[in-house]
């Protein structure tokens, strides 16, 4: 038996740390649908006008269709 999976990137914010960043993402894709599984695919960050770090992550998704 076979199976499909729809593919989506996703990108996730914290002031925290990039972890949480994934974590966030994820959970709200697994809100809208189950997630089987994720990649993160790129890790990069800023700096706020209020002086904060921000992490930003780009995490590839894969769910069941």
């Amino acid at each position: 038996m076979s199976s499909a999976y729809e593919v989506l990137e996703l990108v996730g914010t914290s002031t925290s740390c990039a972890c949480d960043a994934v974590k966030e993402i994820v959970k709200k894709a697994n809100d809208e649908k189950p997630v089987y599984w994720f990649e993160v695919i790129e890790e990069r960050g800023r700096m706020t006008q209020e002086g904060e770090v921000e992490f930003q992550v780009k995490v590839k998704v894969g769910r069941k269709i």
